[in-house]
């Protein structure tokens, strides 16, 4: 039952949906079991991906059929993914891109980091993110029709949370440990907790695969891999290390990297 717990543990870190009273007493905490509860990164994408995948696939159904539907159904998912998860990795982006972009100097670069308010760099990032999700995801839908545009939205929460599990596999954690909510990742995971969410990221894989054989699902996992390589780079160059910051700021750039990706392989406009 422990990898029960671990996933519900793992649920209850990365979401807002409440894990209260009795499960919640099961299910338990302990810095190493939220270390073992990383394996599960890509089981909270499919909590998250298919809900929202649900929610474009209902919006576009109800909305008339107008150019402007794909741009609602789009937006509206990505809302509902946001408030799902308490706009966690969003954070990240916006606390990574404001410690890069306000200091060259790692040391200083962390402690702007630490501070929660916002800063010009962090807006700025997470508005285009934004943005640029919500217009490939409009961009899919055009091209490629709704079934490919939810489809593709749940893999994409799926493979970009396994994205993140390579860089706490290989780089060292260089947060503010005492005082971290990435601290228990701060030992690296090994390779049965990273074999674990492979499993979890290729059952996902195995559905969409089925459910549209003919769509270039590899190209997008592509996209997804050199975005887990840009983002690996900067974290080693620049800080050395890793911090909960930079986990989530990796899942939203390869996330925006599988869709787009994804984007260039449909040509053709949907009837």
């Amino acid at each position: 039952m422990s990898f029960v717990r671990h996933f519900l543990l793992a649920v209850q870190f990365f979401t807002r949906i409440p894990i209260t009273g009795r499960l919640a007493d099961w299910v338990g905490y302990s810095p190493a079991m939220l270390r073992a509860s990383a394996a599960h990164f890509p089981g909270v994408g499919w909590v998250v991906g298919l809900p929202a995948a649900a929610v474009f696939s209902a919006v576009w159904w109800w909305l008339p059929p107008q150019p402007a539907a794909p741009w609602v159904a789009a937006l509206l998912s990505t809302v509902f993914s946001v408030l799902l998860t308490g706009a966690f990795h969003e954070d990240g982006l916006a606390d990574l891109a404001d410690g890069l972009g306000g200091s060259a100097n790692r040391e200083r670069a962390l402690e702007i980091m630490k501070d929660s308010r916002i800063g010009s760099f962090g807006a700025i990032a997470l508005v285009l993110a934004l943005f640029t999700k919500v217009a490939v995801l409009a961009l899919i839908a055009q091209s490629g029709g709704a079934m490919v545009a939810a489809v593709a939205l749940f893999a994409g929460h799926v493979t970009s949370r396994l994205m993140p599990l390579f860089v706490i596999h290989t780089l060292a954690h260089v947060g503010d440990t005492p005082q971290s909510k990435s601290k228990p990742l701060a030992e690296s995971i090994g390779r049965g907790a990273l074999a674990v969410g492979v499993v979890w990221w290729g059952l996902a894989m195995v559905l969409v695969v089925a459910l549209l054989p003919t769509v270039q699902w590899v190209l997008a996992v592509l996209g997804a891999l050199l975005a887990l390589l840009w983002m690996w780079r900067l974290l080693n160059r620049r800080l050395q290390g890793f911090t909960g910051d930079g986990l989530g700021a990796t899942q939203q750039v390869s996330e925006i990297a599988f869709l787009f990706a994804l984007s260039l392989t449909l040509p053709a406009a949907a009837p």
